[in-house]
């Protein structure tokens, strides 16, 4: 697998993904729901997915495709596969407010992380990954933050939809007691995001799904984040945080009751 060539249309398609969201949305582009009033997606999402999935076919036939709007799309036995989410804050996105990304990752075929690429269409940053080649922003080398404590820093996190997940109350009481601002923005992969550039010094979601949070999930460990777990299952929390945070972080994330031990 050429993980350049993959890179290079991986950031092709985010610079277009990115223009196309920044255009002011037509007023046709009507906001439906999928599974609830929470739930929502937009032309705009059904798009860029389209045109995502047309390009990566043609360059990489054999490979499969894991999108938010569409589905799967089954590769060749072993082949690696590409997830997908074109618009990650559908709602804010929907809402005019200027807090979305898009997504793209590359997986082997044992779901392991080759490659990842997060755009903010609002600041013109594009977040990249290749496995073992360290993470980058804007093309330049970023790195987690060197805060060695909680307190005083920035601690980013998403609602599970509209609603809270299970510890999160727990675990926001404990930031707060430690003086730990805590920020809930809108967009998984823009949140995990900014642990790899060093302005969260941790992060956390309730439910990880690979086709928001894979690609920025090796982003942050490129730039040197501690990931717990590692690698998460569907639906299974995630925490990642600077090293020198780390152990902070996961004694008040088992001690908020999101993970057992």
């Amino acid at each position: 697998m050429d993980l350049d060539r993959a890179l290079e249309v991986a950031l092709e398609l985010a610079d277009w993904a990115a223009e196309t969201i920044r255009r002011p949305r037509d007023p046709a582009d009507e906001v439906r729901e999928k599974d609830g009033p929470a739930d929502i997606v937009t032309a705009t999402d059904e798009a860029v997915e389209r045109h995502v999935r047309e390009t990566l076919a043609r360059a990489f036939p054999g490979h499969g495709i894991v999108g938010e709007e569409y589905g799967t799309t089954l590769g060749a036995a072993d082949a690696p596969h590409w997830v997908v989410d074109p618009v990650d804050g559908t709602t804010n996105y929907a809402h005019g407010l200027g807090w979305c990304s898009f997504s793209l990752g590359l997986a082997a075929a044992d779901g392991t992380p080759l490659l990842g690429v997060v755009a903010d269409p609002w600041r013109g940053e594009t977040f990249s990954a290749v496995r073992g080649a360290g993470a980058h922003l804007n093309g330049v080398r970023t790195h987690a933050a060197a805060h060695t404590t909680l307190t005083g820093h920035a601690f980013l996190t998403e609602w599970a939809a509209h609603a809270h997940w299970p510890g999160m109350d727990a675990l926001l009481a404990e930031l707060a007691d430690r003086h730990c601002t805590v920020r809930v923005m809108g967009s998984t992969a823009l949140s995990l995001a900014q642990v790899a550039a060093g302005r969260a010094t941790a992060a956390a979601i309730g439910s990880f799904h690979a086709v928001d949070g894979l690609p920025a999930l090796l982003i942050a460990q490129e730039a040197g984040a501690v990931a717990l777990p590692e690698l998460p299952d569907h639906n299974e929390p995630l925490l990642l945080a600077a090293p020198g945070a780390a152990e902070e972080a996961a004694a008040l994330w088992r001690g908020a009751g999101v993970v057992a031990g």
